[in-house]
């Protein structure tokens, strides 16, 4: 008899998550019910799984708002009932216009108007009336008894069910608590009533409830139950050509990538294509080759990854670049006939054609079959604390207090700390905002408004209104079409060294870099800065320890830097066995044969896949499945209890030792929660051979192509320090030379527009463009009044040199400007007549320090380039050693002068922190230090700058680093124009 239930899903608003509805509802004996969320279906599928379990018949709905006013509740009465809903809101948020007073009519679902309601009513409206309401009837005849329903809406369960909404409406409206009007909140009424009591307040108006059971009655959300499989079901539109297209296609791209006479390769292509067929899987990998196919047309890069790369076939296909026979990959951990999960391609495109590619899938595959996913984040980080206490109407020290971890001690006995925990509690998990998933592309069978309304975020691509858990639960299976910056320096990189040095480079010839000693030598030095995900500190620190120089130790190392397996102590394990594989003690020979490339230790998830199969006996369906439920991603306890048995049972019949056994399986348990996929390694891994083979060849462009894709694990001035270091004449950005981003010449390298601050984006592309059009700037006033620039905006370009070309200090260049503009923001902008010559005035000579210089580009830039930081310093000491020397001072006190390039903060055991830090010394070269909280008892780091560092030079596996002693940052010259 509930017309009008809401679910948390009304978003700031509701309060009960719809497994806690349903569970209230059956607790009062309701058996049927709407949920009509605010302006979203994103709980109706799963309100209607959840109503099944708990014998509660589900109806589909939507409450629709504008400007907090309720305009109409959409009841469906079918599943066409709720296309139509979702069909009217998705047009209202995809063209952005306002949802109107009255709705159209609906073929399939009803409308209720609330009481009060005037205009005349369609055969499929009805006007509600909530029992507070009632009194308004008396002594009154009513014109359409038949059209009244009884509206009791619900979004609390309870007093502190309300007291959470209020709350919630509070951080809504970024507003007081005190300060949340009625008409912002629901009633305290707004609740399921305990049973009868909703009949007894209409006992007067039996009618009313007739009216409303009949209406519910009518109404069945035929919904298909149990698993559905939602995907587009064909890609030739015939699963019988599709089977037979996929079959061709591996074929041709076998020959490709093996040769014709390969057959261990043939034989698992069968193999794994009578698995694609017998799942029904064709579609999605035609789909996926599709979108592969386009993007290699347009001449874009990708990188495909994730468990997909242990399929041959999705390597015939060109999906993905990772050889799995190489590798000794297994297909059953991306596909197997037990999995319920679906298969997972990443694609990774450059980050500025990513979009390109997801246009491509919604033109190809029609905008009504195809979405964006969505994502829902929720109240969980501390920044809630924050809002609560705005909310309460805390001063904002108090709540800085309370959001401070440091002080978690001393907040705990505080009565406003707990009272707010207790409300961030209620809160927790709860969803927040809709938001849009990082690549995730739906491609549906049937119009994807049957099972959601649309959203449009600022990506302006329609985006469901569920998550990727929903999208599963549902039966979609998700495409992948990521983007990251690793590719884009690649791409571009290779683009600038075909227009700089006229040579065209293949860099998909993967197997040759591995193969080059030149790259092999980089990688064991640690010399990666660029390079897609081996340039971070612990990845460099790593790779010079294993001296890594080869593929196979690059895989290994990939994975091995997870924090999971770092943290485990594995890490340190495998270093030691990599230098010592005589060493190794197998647990038995099995173990020796399966896990003799990672030196006895389990590096990979494929790994604990091995050990079942070869120790345990087990086919590769059952060692996936068991392997997921050691990750806890299993569909039942029971059933991973009973393959855990079918383990132990394998082990037992091919006559293993018990405690061997029990040792193993402790040692495979432990390490698969948190394990990483060798596919998802590989993939990596080639991208980074890609990088290593420009950064040593091309070391300019790639720098370049870093720079112009906004970097990677360190900030700007690293890179243009690195492109330095390459070899090219870094200049700052110039009028007459540069474009918006960094362009080379040769050697020649001049910063872009981007990045300098306070410049306005237009002129950012405006500068470049009108000189291309019409020529080099002449001076001053030739710039001035060709861009039609302000006094501010030309201050900016004159104080970071872009104006040099006049040959005037930038002195003599602000007091120009100032004369040429005078009190004027901008200059005039109409066409002149005549050209009236600027007045000449005689002045002194103005001349600029490179102090002054230096400290411009540091407020305009964010680093110096005239000097480097070390030339700012007050003091000419350097320190006792360099880089260089560290090897031969291991065990000594030394006193080394560091720019500040990064840090990782640690927390050790006893609630104790320590800290990484990674510096340059004055030659360039990078060296790291480690900083314990006994030694270093305060936060150590002051920010960017020059550190002097006294500490013992250590050694680990070859790699020296400073345990720092004192530390204190060294001060800087004062800036003359303060002076």
């Amino acid at each position: 008899m509930y017309l009008n239930v809401h679910s948390h899903y009304s978003l700031r608003y509701g309060t009960m998550s719809i497994k806690t509805l349903v569970e209230e509802a059956k607790a009062r004996g309701i058996t049927q019910m709407v949920l009509t969320d605010i302006n979203n279906s994103t709980g109706v599928m799963e309100f209607m799984r959840e109503s099944r379990k708990q014998g509660v018949k589900p109806i589909g709905g939507m409450e629709f708002r504008k400007d907090k006013k309720l305009l109409y509740i959409g009841v469906a009465k079918n599943k066409e009932g709720m296309k139509e809903l979702n069909d009217f809101l998705t047009l209202h948020n995809l063209s952005q216009k306002e949802l109107p007073d009255e709705p159209p009519g609906f073929l399939n679902a009803c409308i209720i108007f609330p009481f009060g309601h005037t205009v005349a009513l369609k055969a499929n409206e009805y006007v509600g009336i909530r029992f507070d309401e009632l009194h308004q009837l008396y002594n009154k005849e009513v014109e359409h008894p038949s059209k009244m329903l009884a509206l009791q809406p619900v979004f609390v369960s309870s007093k502190i069910g309300y007291r959470l909404h209020e709350y919630l409406r509070g951080i809504d409206l970024n507003t007081l608590i005190t300060m949340v009007e009625k008409e912002d909140k629901c009633k305290e009424t707004d609740l399921f009533l305990n049973p009868g009591e909703l009949e007894n307040k209409f006992v007067k108006h039996a009618y009313i409830l007739d009216n409303t059971r009949r209406l519910m009655d009518l109404c069945v959300m035929d919904y298909p139950e149990g698993k559905l499989k939602l995907n587009r079901k064909s890609f030739t539109g015939n699963k019988k050509d599709d089977k037979a297209l996929l079959e061709k296609l591996a074929l041709e791209g076998l020959i490709y990538r093996y040769g014709a006479k390969n057959r261990e390769a043939m034989k698992r292509l069968k193999k794994e294509l009578k698995v694609i067929f017998d799942l029904d899987f064709c579609a999605y990998f035609l789909i996926t080759n599709d979108i592969i196919q386009y993007s290699m047309r347009r001449g874009y890069y990708h990188v495909g990854r994730g468990s997909g790369a242990n399929s041959i076939v999705a390597y015939c296909l060109r999906i993905t670049d990772v050889d799995p026979i190489e590798l000794d990959l297994y297909f059953e951990r991306f596909l197997n006939a037990e999995r319920t999960s679906p298969p997972d391609f990443d694609l990774d495109y450059s980050w500025d054609e990513r979009e390109d590619v997801q246009d491509y899938i919604f033109k190809r595959y029609g905008r009504e079959h195809t979405a964006l996913l969505g994502t829902m984040s929720t109240f969980k980080d501390r920044s809630v604390i924050r809002e609560i206490g705005k909310v309460m109407g805390l001063p904002k020290s108090e709540i800085d207090g309370f959001t401070d971890p440091s002080r978690s001690v001393l907040n705990r006995d505080n009565e406003t700390f707990k009272k707010i925990m207790m409300i961030h509690q209620l809160m927790s998990d709860m969803p927040n905002q809709r938001s849009i998933h990082a690549g995730g592309v739906l491609i549906s069978e049937e119009p994807i408004t049957y099972y959601t309304a649309l959203d449009l975020p600022p990506k302006g691509m329609p985006t469901v209104q569920w998550d990727m858990y929903e999208a599963e639960e549902i039966g979609y299976d998700k495409y992948d079409i990521l983007s990251q910056r690793g590719i884009g320096h690649i791409k571009e990189a290779v683009k600038l060294v075909e227009k700089n040095q006229q040579k065209r480079i293949d860099i998909h010839q993967v197997k040759e870099f591995m193969k080059d000693p030149n790259l092999n030598a980089r990688l064991k030095t640690g010399n990666t800065i660029g390079c897609f995900y081996i340039e971070s500190p612990a990845m460099r620190q790593l790779l010079t320890k294993l001296s890594c120089g080869d593929y196979l130790t690059l895989v290994a190392a990939s994975s091995i830097i997870r924090p999971g397996v770092a943290q485990s102590g594995m890490m340190k394990t495998y270093i030691q066995n990599f230098h010592q594989p005589q060493q190794v003690v197998y647990l038995h020979p099995v173990m020796e044969e399966q896990m003799k490339e990672t030196f006895g230790v389990m590096v990979y998830q494929e790994d604990v896949i091995k050990v079942c199969i070869h120790y345990g006996g087990m086919d590769g369906t059952d060692a996936d499945i068991l392997r997921r439920g050691m990750s806890g991603k299993y569909r039942s306890r029971v059933e991973f209890d009973r393959l855990v048995e079918k383990f132990h049972e394998g082990a037992k019949v091919l006559g293993r030792p018990e405690d061997v056994t029990k040792e193993i399986w402790r040692q495979v348990s432990s390490f698969a929660g948190y394990s990483f996929s060798k596919a998802h390694s590989a993939s990596f891994a080639v991208e980074s051979y890609q990088s290593l083979f420009l950064k040593t060849y091309y070391p300019k462009e790639f720098m370049v192509g870093v720079l112009n894709n906004y970097g990677g694990f360190y900030t700007r001035w690293l890179y243009v320090h690195e492109l330095k270091r390459a070899g090219a004449k870094v200049h700052l950005p110039c009028v007459n030379r540069s474009s918006s981003v960094v362009s080379i010449f040769g050697e020649e390298a001049y910063l872009g527009f981007v990045g300098i601050q306070g410049l306005e984006g237009k002129f950012i592309e405006a500068i470049p463009e009108e000189r291309k059009q019409n020529g080099e700037y002449l001076d001053l006033e030739d710039f001035v009044k060709r861009l039609e620039i302000g006094l501010e905006q030309v201050i900016i370009l004159i104080r970071c040199g872009a104006l040099r070309f006049t040959g005037k200090s930038k002195k003599t260049l602000l007091w120009e400007v100032h004369s040429l503009l005078g009190q004027k923001s901008k200059p005039n902008n109409h066409a002149e007549l005549f050209h009236v010559e600027a007045k000449k005035f005689v002045l002194p000579e103005l001349v600029n320090t490179k102090l002054e210089d230096a400290y411009h580009e540091l407020e305009l830039l964010g680093y110096p380039l005239s000097l480097s930081m070390f030339d700012l310093l007050k003091t000419n000491y350097r320190g006792d050693v360099a880089t260089k020397d560290l090897s031969s001072c291991i065990g000594r006190v030394v006193r080394m002068v560091g720019l500040y390039v990064c840090e990782k903060t640690v927390h050790a055991k006893n609630n104790k922190k320590m800290w990484f830090g990674t510096f340059l010394d004055h030659n360039g070269e990078f060296f790291d230090t480690t900083h314990f909280s006994n030694t270093t008892p305060v936060y150590p780091f002051r920010g960017a700058g020059c550190y002097l560092i006294q500490g013992k030079v250590v050694e680990d596996f070859g790699f020296p680093s400073i345990e720092v002693q004192k530390f204190a940052k060294l001060e800087i010259q004062p800036n003359p124009v303060m002076d």
